[in-house]
């Protein structure tokens, strides 16, 4: 049984990807005990009514085993995994705006998206294959969801533990994400909002007098829509202006780092939310 200290990269491996399969999610798979997965155990013991301690004890272990799968399965890389176009990103916002998309630098970071996981856990795990070639057989994560979510009726944001949870009609939590939730420049807008519309792979359009961190001769650019786009995937629009919960280009640093204000999920993560 895996404890907080200890525990095999396998188990830890196995744990996180239960964890995103029963919707509290710890974040970039990466057989790492850290902080996201420590927070995504105590929301999952919670909701089970369980000693919420965040560690990964005989009981909660044997609760999240009830779904049995293997933690890894087989994948062929197919076609249009590899065929991009990938492309190097800039870091400025000018630099960003002269592409005519926002797309994957790699086969391996479109894989690393696609199965919820760090680019290098895969190398880890399939230590020989090639991921830029169609045909090949690799081992992913399992993390496609075994049943549908219910409805969902309210999303609370929360600071405290940099989260973003999903509540039924009843305030059950339904699933649950690690979040980057504001800084001491733009702190998180506490208050009730409303959800007034969902953008998938959005325009970004950049106003550099929105962000204290912009270089004096920043100008207005609008950057093309892709996963590496400064807002990712999706844009959850809220009624606060200029503020929404959106995907991100870099899913590692979710929960680690400071955003402009806006509440900040991994692209899969910011995607589940805005079917539900």
């Amino acid at each position: 049984v895996p404890a907080d200290t200890g525990a095999t990269q396998a188990a830890v491996l196995r744990a996180q990807i239960l964890l995103d399969r029963a919707h509290f999610s710890p974040g970039e798979i990466d057989a790492a005990y850290g902080g996201n997965m420590r927070k995504a155990i105590m929301a999952y013991q919670q909701s089970k009514s369980l000693s919420a301690n965040g560690v990964l004890d005989a009981t909660t272990w044997s609760m999240l085993n009830k779904d049995d799968v293997p933690a890894l399965s087989d994948y062929v890389i197919t076609e249009a995994d590899v065929a991009g176009p990938f492309v190097s990103i800039p870091s400025s916002m000018a630099g960003k705006s002269k592409l005519p998309a926002l797309g994957y630098g790699s086969a391996l970071e479109a894989l690393g998206e696609k199965f919820h996981a760090s680019p290098r856990l895969l190398q880890r795990v399939n230590t020989s294959a090639d991921f830029s070639r169609a045909g090949e057989k690799i081992s992913v994560p399992n993390v496609l969801s075994p049943e549908p979510m219910p409805a969902a009726a309210k999303v609370v944001v929360d600071r405290s533990d940099a989260s973003v949870s999903v509540l039924d009609a009843d305030g059950k939590i339904l699933a649950r994400y690690p979040a980057s939730t504001g800084s001491s420049y733009d702190p998180l807008p506490v208050g009730a909002w409303k959800i007034q519309g969902i953008a998938r792979n959005p325009i970004f359009n950049y106003n550099p007098k929105l962000f204290w961190d912009a270089k004096a001769s920043s100008v207005k650019a609008k950057i093309a829509a892709g996963p590496n786009n400064p807002v990712g995937a999706v844009w959850i629009d809220l009624s606060k202006e200029h503020y929404g919960i959106h995907g991100t280009p870099e899913p590692s640093t979710i929960a680690k780092t400071r955003s402009h204000g806006c509440i900040r999920l991994t692209n899969w993560d910011a995607t589940k939310l805005g079917r539900l």
